[in-house]
């Protein structure tokens, strides 16, 4: 599957942290890694888990670059606990809702508008996420010009928060009419949230809305399967999920410019 990848790489890469605009020209933390070399090349928007801005997402934003791709990610909790530690932050975070919709879409258009004015960028921006992550990447998709959109097992996009739950977030049913992107969703069939139930029924919303996705459901996999350091890391689900990926993104992303 890794055919379509965006060039060879020699696997140099330089990783550092940035400043960008966000939601309403708010200046956030972002990580960014980017291959060597003045190639044109895509570019991805790593939105991180409801853990926060930690080491894990951060080596998935190098491995983004390592396969040839300028990727960044912002610091989804840098107004609400700049420099603190991600399990610190996330608490913050959490205890106040998460992150409120609208400051996400801002976010996001942000980091996806600071990869296409890299001298590098060709043009083409995907979004990706894990868990709370692959709810944002999905609304993301249906709220800025991304190219394509990668949701791993994101809780919530259709389906209700638990009663009792902080979490201050809405199904995205209403604004599913409006992806304007691909979309890859990754999921396990042991998850709860989502469910396989729920992941059928946004795949029955999407067909019925003409947009155009690809699901791929693993057995014997939980929710949390591509996360290297918690117990339902599932080895055989995570390397195949990878590989799709980096084939999703290479047939979206890839070229010397935008079309």
């Amino acid at each position: 599957m890794s055919d379509s990848l965006p060039g060879p790489s020699t696997g140099s890469l330089t990783a550092t942290t940035v400043s960008l605009a966000g939601h309403g020209g708010d200046a956030i933390e972002a990580y960014l890694a980017r291959p060597e070399g003045d190639a044109r090349r895509g570019g991805v928007v790593v939105i991180h888990h409801m853990p926060g801005y930690d080491r894990q997402t951060k080596e998935m934003v190098r491995r983004f670059a390592e396969s040839g791709y300028d990727a960044v990610c912002p610091n989804l909790y840098t107004r609400e606990a700049p420099g603190a530690a991600p399990d610190d932050a996330a608490a913050v975070a959490r205890a106040q809702g998460g992150v409120p919709d609208e400051r996400l879409i801002g976010d996001v258009a942000g980091a996806a508008a600071y990869l296409r004015a890299l001298p590098t960028s060709n043009g083409k921006v995907g979004v990706i996420g894990h868990c709370s992550g692959g709810r944002q990447a999905v609304l993301a998709g249906c709220a800025t010009d991304v190219d394509a959109v990668v949701d791993c097992y994101g809780a919530f996009v259709i389906g209700p928060v638990p009663e009792g739950s902080p979490m201050k977030v809405t199904s995205l049913v209403d604004r599913l009419p409006d992806l304007g992107a691909p979309l890859l969703g990754l999921f396990g069939d042991e998850d709860t949230h989502p469910g396989p139930a729920e992941v059928a029924e946004l795949g029955r919303l999407l067909t019925e809305s003409d947009k155009a996705f690809e699901f791929h459901t693993y057995p014997g996999a939980g929710h949390g399967f591509f996360a290297v350091n918690r117990p339902n890391y599932n080895v055989a689900a995570a390397n195949d999920g990878w590989e799709r990926i980096e084939e999703f993104y290479g047939r979206h992303l890839a070229g010397s410019e935008r079309s």
